[in-house]
């Protein structure tokens, strides 16, 4: 598993739990709106920092993107 992936799964796996979701529902919501893509794009300056900053990013993205919690 390449690093990207790993910090990708590790992103994917915190944002679940703080919202409450189900594999299956984080999975769905992070493909429909790239974030996958995203933390690809921007690993380099996200995988340094601490996962409180990282689910906070993500929020911003799928807000800015149309999504509400």
């Amino acid at each position: 598993m390449s690093k990207e992936t790993a910090f990708a799964v590790f992103c994917l796996e915190n944002y679940k739990v703080h919202r409450a979701l189900t594999g299956k529902q984080a999975v769905q919501l992070f493909m429909q709106h790239g974030v996958f893509d995203y933390l690809k794009e921007f690993y380099d300056v996200l995988h340094s920092t601490g996962h409180k900053y990282i689910i906070n990013d993500i929020d911003i993205y799928l807000k800015s993107r149309g999504v509400s919690f």
